[in-house]
């Protein structure tokens, strides 16, 4: 089906895109940042009610379908279309394994792990509405918890349904590598039209302003690291120049290209990340960690259901709260809007993977290293609270990105350790930017996987001026509301998506594999 690719796509720069999406996702952009400078300081409160109105009148929509595409995928994986391979019955992986699972990992979380490894737990440790917090046990095990939910496999599960989609519609059916590909069971020959234009747009406008969130919080942490370190003055316009120089870096990367860049860079983030990892659980308590670890998972899987369906809804009547707004809203929202840039991502490198392969794989493993993560930093946070040492709570309630390395300060080699951790977040920073880059010139160039290097640099410049602007009109305010926005847009198309994946996986299969079982 690949000869369907529109034919009226012009050249720029000497290489064939997708006028539509391109100009209209870059109109969009303008106008938006254009009026964010525009309004200037009153844009965070402005940010701050959008948000709020838009989560309060969809928070419900975001927690059901999150479950729901959970449950899709554990029924995808657990039937015949489990061994459907991507690419075709011969088709082999381009990746190791080790390779791929880096990559998963990279893309998927990154930059989060280290903003909000301690932050978190400790943030809900002291107020959460699930517990009375002057239980201290009671309150650490909810803590653990409430962050096991929001970086677990309900946020893989989003990632999984876009990228198995997209995999599958672009190396099984042979279309092109876009968001708009995988409704052509729905409206066949359209997606070259309008409606595939649109459903692009608001495909790129979401990956770069779910990355622009993640970038903003990187500038944050590298920041906070580096007045830690040098007493380089923590301040807005030093976030936006952390911004432009990781920028150069990520453009560096990819121009290198998926294999060389990308991929190795990957590989470097999993290295750095397993070593502060193995550090902290060598030199902190590690019986405790280790211990709290399986007890995590122990509290998580037995408050499954009861964390995953939680709306606030009868606290939300008295309207006395936000809770769920500010986390498990947000962080769903996040997910969304950044799942088309995982979602091409995962894609492009899962070739000759099958269905159940790839579904248990994208799952099961981001989320249990991820988990590791969370219960090895937020664990030990957890743990000098428990003792009554208050000071990771102090940094939490005064400057956020500032708790990660007031843990370190409990351990001995803190300079060694915060200087790879700014490492860490820099190498995440620059693979995050790299890879985002990669997926929107793929959206705006029709699904070439090859886009010319001067596109490669525009939108990657494009996705730090988003990220500088609302840092500098609005904070992690801004962040959040312009990830809450873009995240409902995408949530719509989720919808669909889900509908046109199982229609042309059953037709795929009887065609494949024959009616029978």
């Amino acid at each position: 089906m690949s000869e369907h690719v529109r034919s009226d796509r012009k050249t720029l720069f000497g290489a064939a895109i997708n006028p539509p999406v391109f100009f209209g996702s870059l109109i969009v952009l303008l106008v938006a940042i254009t009026a964010i400078i525009i309004i200037g300081e009153p844009a965070e409160a402005l940010f701050a009610e959008a948000q709020r109105v838009i989560s309060n009148a969809s928070g419900w929509f975001f927690i059901l379908l999150v479950n729901v595409l959970l449950f899709f995928l554990i029924f995808i994986a657990s039937s015949k279309y489990g061994k459907i391979r991507l690419g075709g019955k011969k088709a082999t992986p381009d990746f190791s394994r080790a390779s791929w699972f880096a990559m998963l990992f990279s893309a998927g979380m990154g930059i989060g792990l280290v903003f909000w490894g301690v932050a978190e737990p400790i943030s809900h440790f002291n107020s959460n509405p699930f517990v009375d917090n002057t239980d201290t046990i009671a309150a650490a095990k909810s803590a653990m918890g409430i962050t096991f939910l929001h970086y677990g496999i309900h946020a893989w599960a989003i990632y999984t349904v876009v990228a198995l989609a997209l995999a599958f519609f672009t190396f099984n059916l042979k279309l092109p590598l876009t968001i708009r590909s995988v409704f052509y069971p729905l409206l066949g020959n359209k997606i070259y039209g309008r409606w595939g234009d649109l459903i692009d747009i608001i495909s790129v406008i979401a990956t770069i302003v779910g990355l622009a969130t993640s970038l903003g919080m990187g500038a944050q942490q590298v920041n906070a690291g580096l007045e830690y370190l040098f007493d380089v003055p923590y301040s807005r316009i030093t976030q936006i120049i952390i911004i432009a120089v990781i920028t150069v870096f990520a453009t560096g990367s990819l121009l290198a290209g998926l294999d060389k860049g990308i991929r190795r860079l990957s590989e470097v983030n999993l290295g750095l990340a397993i070593v502060m990892l193995v550090f902290v659980l060598a030199i902190g308590p590690t019986a405790f960690l280790l211990e709290g670890f399986v007890q995590n998972l122990g509290y998580y899987i037995d408050n499954f259901f009861k964390l995953g369906l939680w709306t606030e809804s009868y606290q939300g009547a008295r309207d006395d709260t936000n809770w769920q707004n500010n986390w498990t809203v947000f962080y769903y929202a996040w997910w969304i809007a950044w799942s088309p840039f995982v979602g091409i991502f995962i894609a492009r490198v899962s070739k000759g993977r099958t269905i159940r392969e790839f579904i248990i794989g994208v799952l099961l493993v981001p989320t249990i290293l991820t988990f590791l993560w969370m219960s090895i930093f937020g664990g030990s946070a957890l743990y000098f609270e428990l003792l009554g040492d208050h000071s990771i709570t102090a940094a939490v309630n005064d400057n956020l990105p500032t708790a990660f390395f007031k843990l370190l300060e409990k351990f001995p080699l803190v300079s060694i350790s915060s200087g790879l951790s700014i490492l860490l977040v820099a190498s995440f920073f620059v693979t995050s930017s790299d890879s985002g880059s990669m997926v929107v010139d793929t959206l705006t160039s029709g699904g070439r996987h090859n886009a010319p290097k001067i596109q490669k640099i525009f939108w990657a410049a494009m996705e730090g001026a988003t990220a500088s602007v609302l840092l500098l009109y609005g904070g992690l305010t801004a962040l959040q509301s312009a990830t809450t926005i873009t995240g409902l847009a995408f949530a719509v198309i989720l919808v669909v998506m889900v509908i046109s994946f199982y229609l042309s996986l059953e037709e795929y299969y009887n065609k494949e594999f024959g009616k029978k079982m």
